[in-house]
């Protein structure tokens, strides 16, 4: 496996998205084009539990706080974004909603720091369980879906949440199965998933590029159906979004599809992963 401080060089594009996979030595950023991964390197030494992008910026849950680093332009020559604290304390999830940031602690509390703003603030003092993700408004724990808003959080229904994704249509990732929100939250397949996400870029109240993982397979959604895209010997922690779609597994496997429906897997030389999070291309 190649060593991370290689920083291997495989394409170097202009107009690259950058890809941030959080694990347990820090935050690795990706450079990728389309389905080509170009300079990958370690740029924040942490123990990450989760990550987020927010207009153009990484925010980061570790066991310390919750970090937010914002990179510079690609005429800058940068070497990776620079991560400041928030004080906001130990952190096991974040997400971002509007702009704003969303934050868990380990016992369950909810904060938001509005964009703009450097305080936190409280949403809730605890869930019903433990905060397991976070992705706009939707806030996955052991017990179940809640919904934030500028009053709080509502409990929205399901148990054993283990990923969610707000995106087009919500969806949330359980153990006993990936769930679609309509008339209520309805079985789009069944079994225990542990990972979900969906474009960003997707109309709202549909539902077009979307995947979710178990720990042995990955469906993808083509706008009409759920179908098995991929086999994996490793369980996927993350899924992210550009001109094609990344996965990440935990292991350190960075795989890029491709327009043959093959996967282009690249070693990025971490482990532990816990998250994908893509950000868009710079300017």
């Amino acid at each position: 496996m190649d060593s991370i401080e290689e920083k291997r060089v495989y394409d170097d594009r202009r107009g690259a998205l950058e890809a941030y996979v959080g694990c347990s030595v820090g935050v690795v950023r990706v450079r990728v084009a389309g389905d080509s991964v170009g300079e990958f390197g370690l740029y924040e030494r942490c123990t990450v539990r989760d990550l987020a992008t927010f207009d153009g910026g990484v925010a980061i849950a570790t066991d310390e706080d919750v970090r937010v680093g914002t990179p510079g332009s690609e005429a800058e020559g940068d070497d990776g974004p620079t991560f400041s604290g928030t004080g906001f304390g130990p952190a096991v999830a974040v997400g971002s909603n509007d702009g704003n940031l969303l934050a868990a602690d380990g016992d369950g509390a909810v904060f938001r720091r509005r964009a703009g703003c450097d305080e936190w603030t409280i949403l809730a003092a605890e869930t019903a369980g433990a905060v397991r993700a976070i992705d706009g408004d939707l806030v996955g724990t052991d017990a179940g879906v809640y919904r934030a808003h500028d009053g709080g959080l509502d409990h929205a229904g399901l148990t054993d949440v283990r990923d969610v994704s707000a995106a087009g249509v919500p969806l949330a990732a359980t153990d006993d199965g990936l769930y679609k929100l309509g008339n209520g939250w309805m079985v789009a397949l069944e079994g225990p998933f542990e990972t979900v996400g969906a474009d960003p870029r997707t109309t709202s109240g549909r539902l077009e590029r979307a995947h979710a993982a178990t720990d042995e397979a990955l469906y993808e959604h083509d706008g009409d159906d759920w179908r098995e895209a991929d086999r994996t010997d490793a369980p996927i922690a993350g899924v992210g979004y550009g001109e094609t779609t990344y996965v990440v597994t935990e292991d350190g496997d960075f795989r890029c599809a491709s327009d043959d429906g093959e996967w282009r897997s690249h070693a990025l030389g971490v482990d532990g992963v816990v998250g994908l999070a893509v950000a868009p291309a710079r300017v």
